[in-house]
Order: structure tokens, then C-alpha cells, then sequence
């Protein structure tokens, strides 16, 4: 029973319970919020299961895809670049010789100092010998008395030859005269060399520049002495170089030893001139590798008429090498070492193959390979030590410009 609003008790709600008829509207209203609070919990229940599945099915999409590797691709680029094979060498002169005395004496003048350009036959000292002076003059008195002794013994020989007609001498006497003839012919013979011999000597006297070129070396001066010949005691009095021509000569690796030839061309640089290329030829070869350094000596010379590259500078020879018929090129950061051998990682199908290879030659950022790819593989770029074959991975950017770079 409830109080009504006089404060009594309403009994209207127990009468119609004990009669069986539907409970009063407000209990029916109770019931149907309760029921639909009940409702919106189980909706908010499942879908938060939903939300919390959803949200574990992404996740696990997620990790699954961050656990294939997205990787950068190249293809190899036909043909190899035109390669250079730079090699340290030295300059000489195209002639380059010491001058040395031929005779003893002291230095009477020289015409010439070092940086001077001479030609052939130009007159570059005088030397005082008066020793060889000396010999000479007695060697021709000498060739006199021979001489004298000589036409002696022909006038006797001569007479005593038609004195044996006669029979007014003996035999004997015609042949001594005859055999004194000869033996004063022989005499003046062996005067006459000496007398040339020192004649030669004298002439020794003033020395002559022997070929066209610039002295590079002036080692003696007025008055010195001078000492005949190049032993070791010996001092050069000058040093003549022709530069009209330099040569050029480089160590060639014995690899690189089929690659040069004669006749061909070769660029010639230098430190002094930056940006400055000389052309030279190869002209010749020692046709046997070196057994200490194994590498081939070979010659290039430079016309150098304007006198501007100097004997004895550190010059470098670039050699153009030939391209092979057949190759292919390939980053050098998509080699993989491993213990079977070299490798690069191929993406085949979604997924990283690792393939043998053999490179040749080795241009620093690029590597050329001459078996084991195609033109149309897709090369892993810088490729993770521990990648192995059938790793699942993914591409991603541009494949041909990578290589371009």
C-alpha cells in the first residue's frame, strides 16, 4: 500500500495484485530501462571485443609486414666504362749523356754553363795539356829520324842492288840492305801512329757538344784538373741532355700486360699542370716481365719541341684499356662475401635469392661482372650480412636509376 496524496494509504495497487491484473505502469517502465541498460552493456561488451580483435588482427598485419624487408633494387647496366689504367713513371730526357775528358791536363776555359742550349759541334772547353804537347813533339822528332833513317836505307839498298849485277858485293850485303830497308820502313810506320795517336790526344784538348741539347751540369771550372776517361776517379766535366723528345718510362702490371701494345696512345699527366693532358705513343716494350717486380717496362714517348715538360719529373701515364666484348656492371655495395663465395641477393618472386657471380675488373664504385646475372635481374642494393635465399622481401623507389647515380 502506498500513502495517496490525503496521507492515507492507497490500496489500489495490493487489489490488483490479488486480483491477477498487470502490475501499474511505472513497474513496467522500471523494467524495460533495466533492460535496456542491460542491452547497452552487452553492445558496449561486444564491441569492445570486436574493437580489441580488430585492433590484435591489425597488430599482428603489422608485425607481419615490418617483418619483411623493404629493400632497394638495381638493375646491372650493359657494357663496362671506358677505364683508364693510371701508373706512376719518370721522365728522361730522349738523349742524356755525361761528358767526360779524353785526355789529362787542366781546365784552360769553358763557353757554356748549366740551362745553356747547344747545338751539335758547339765548342764547350778548352783543357791545357802540355804533357801531350810535349810526347807529340818528340814523337814527330822521332818520325824525322825514321824517316831519314828510312830513305838511309833505301838509297843503300838501291845501290847495292846494282852493285850485285856488277858482282862487285856479295849476296849477303844486298839482302842486310834490302832487310834494312824494310826494317826502316816498319819504323816509320810505327812513328807515323804515334805521332796520330797523339795528334788525337791534342785534339782531346778542346771538347765539342756531341748532339743538340741543354746542359744540365757544369762540374768543373778554370783550372781544375782534369783526368782522362770515366773511372770512377774520374770526374764528368759536363752533362748534355736532348729534350726535344721525353721518355716516359711506367712498370706495367703482368696482368695488364696484354692490354699494351705498340703504336698506341697513351695520356701523359703531370702534378705541375693541372688540367693539362700530354699525348704520347707507346713505342716500345721490354718483351719480358720483370721476375723481382713482375710487371712489364715499357717506353712512352712525348714530342715536347716547346721544351715545357723537364727530364726527371714524376709524371703519370693514363692507358686506355679495351671494354670486353660481353659485360655487365653492378654497385659495389651489392657484393655479399661469403665463405662459398662471392654473392649478390637477387629479388625473385617477393623473395631475396642469393646468386654466385665472377667479377673481373674492379672500377672502385662499380665492379664488373662477366658471369652470373642478367640484364633484367633486379640486384639488392646494400644487402644485410645475415640475408639469406627465401627470405621474403620487399621492393621499394626505382630499380634503373640506382645505378645511374
Amino acid at each position: 500500500m502506498t500513502p495517496n496524496g490525503n496521507g492515507e494509504l492507497d490500496a489500489t495497487y495490493d487489489d490488483r495484485l490479488s486480483k491477477g491484473g498487470p502490475p501499474p505502469r511505472r513497474s513496467r517502465r522500471g523494467a524495460i530501462l533495466g533492460g535496456l541498460a542491460v542491452l547497452v552493456l552487452v553492445v558496449a561488451i561486444g564491441g569492445g571485443i570486436r574493437e580489441r580483435i580488430a585492433a590484435e588482427r591489425r597488430l599482428a598485419r603489422t608485425t607481419e609486414e615490418s617483418a619483411v624487408p623493404t629493400v632497394n633494387v638495381a638493375h646491372p647496366d650493359v657494357g663496362a666504362p671506358s677505364e683508364d689504367l693510371v701508373l706512376p713513371g719518370g721522365t728522361q730526357a730522349n738523349t742524356d749523356t755525361p761528358i767526360y775528358a779524353r785526355t789529362n791536363g787542366y781546365l784552360k776555359r769553358w763557353y757554356f754553363d748549366i740551362g745553356a742550349h747547344v747545338k751539335q759541334g758547339d765548342l764547350l772547353a778548352e783543357i791545357d795539356t802540355p804533357e801531350v804537347d810535349e810526347q807529340l813533339r818528340q814523337a814527330r822528332a822521332d818520325l824525322e829520324t825514321a824517316t831519314a833513317n828510312f830513305k838511309l836505307a833505301d838509297i843503300t839498298a838501291k845501290r847495292n842492288e846494282d852493285l850485285l849485277k856488277t858482282r862487285s858485293i856479295a849476296t849477303q850485303e844486298r839482302d842486310n840492305a834490302v832487310g834494312a830497308l824494310a826494317a826502316a820502313k816498319a819504323t816509320v810506320a810505327s812513328k807515323q801512329a804515334d805521332v796520330a795517336r797523339l795528334e788525337r790526344m791534342q785534339s782531346y784538348e778542346k771538347v765539342y757538344a756531341p748532339f743538340d741539347g741543354i746542359i744540365t751540369a757544369r762540374n768543373t771550372d778554370i783550372g781544375a784538373l782534369i783526368d782522362a776517361g770515366a773511372a770512377s776517379a774520374a770526374r764528368e766535366l759536363f752533362h748534355l741532355s736532348a729534350i726535344d723528345k721525353i721518355r716516359v718510362f711506367i712498370s706495367v702490371p703482368e696482368t695488364y700486360s696484354r692490354a699494351v701494345h705498340v703504336g698506341d696512345k697513351a695520356r701523359v699527366t703531370l702534378d705541375e699542370f693541372p688540367g693539362e693532358a700530354f699525348t704520347g705513343t707507346l713505342v716500345r716494350t721490354a718483351n719480358a716481365i720483370d721476375p723481382a717486380s713482375r710487371t712489364l717496362l715499357t717506353e712512352i714517348d712525348v714530342d715536347n719541341a716547346d721544351g715545357k715538360l723537364l727530364p726527371g719529373a714524376y709524371a703519370f701515364v693514363h692507358l686506355s684499356m679495351a671494354k670486353p666484348a660481353q659485360s655487365m656492371t653492378i654497385p659495389s655495395n651489392t657484393l655479399l662475401f661469403r665463405k662459398e663465395g662471392l654473392r649478390v641477393a637477387l629479388v625473385r618472386d617477393g623473395k631475396a635469392v642469393l646468386t654466385p657471380i665472377t667479377i673481373g675488373r674492379d672500377y672502385g664504385e662499380k665492379v664488373e661482372v662477366v658471369s652470373g646475372l642478367k640484364a633484367t635481374d633486379e640486384v639488392i642494393l646494400d644487402p644485410s650480412d645475415s640475408l639469406v635465399s627465401d627470405t621474403p622481401v620487399r621492393t621499394e623507389g626505382p630499380t634503373v636509376a640506382q645505378t645511374k647515380q
